[in-house]
């Protein structure tokens, strides 16, 4: 592993953890924000931007911005194919943060899901974070 890849390991984990709790905390937000809101979301595209005004949806909406901006920056000098795997790590904790905070039901054929999910991260997690030259024109 060159001297460049191991200096950002330790920041591209710490942007790895927070896309993921700003992914799961925005979309738990979010979630709780909608919830019963089928009927007025019906009713046509001003009552999105009125439901966007509920508390729970905005601040989801604000924690889904930040997910994309830390995604954006660990795509910047990470490779794609880590960056999306390791951060695949939100999906399990969005499906714990479902059944634990928002009571919701979840079967076992999600749970094996979930399950495959967290060994996929295990086995991309333990691989170089870039395998390109930074800089280096694709194609």
């Amino acid at each position: 592993m060159s001297d460049a890849v191991k200096r950002l390991r330790p920041k591209t984990m710490v942007l790895v953890a927070f896309s993921v709790c700003a992914s799961v905390s925005g979309n738990l937000l979010l979630s709780r924000g909608l919830k019963g809101q089928a009927e007025q979301l019906s009713h046509g595209p001003l009552a999105y931007l009125l439901v966007l005004m509920n508390p729970w949806v905005a601040a989801g909406v604000c924690l889904l911005i930040c997910w994309t901006l830390s995604r954006m920056a660990l795509l910047s000098w990470a490779d794609l194919s880590y960056v999306l795997p390791v951060t695949a790590m939100g999906y399990v904790l969005t499906v714990l943060a479902g059944k634990l905070i928002l009571s919701e039901h979840v079967s076992w054929e999600r749970w094996m899901g979930t399950l495959l999910i967290v060994a996929g991260v295990c086995m991309v997690g333990r691989t170089p974070i870039r395998t390109t030259t930074p800089g280096k024109a694709v194609g």
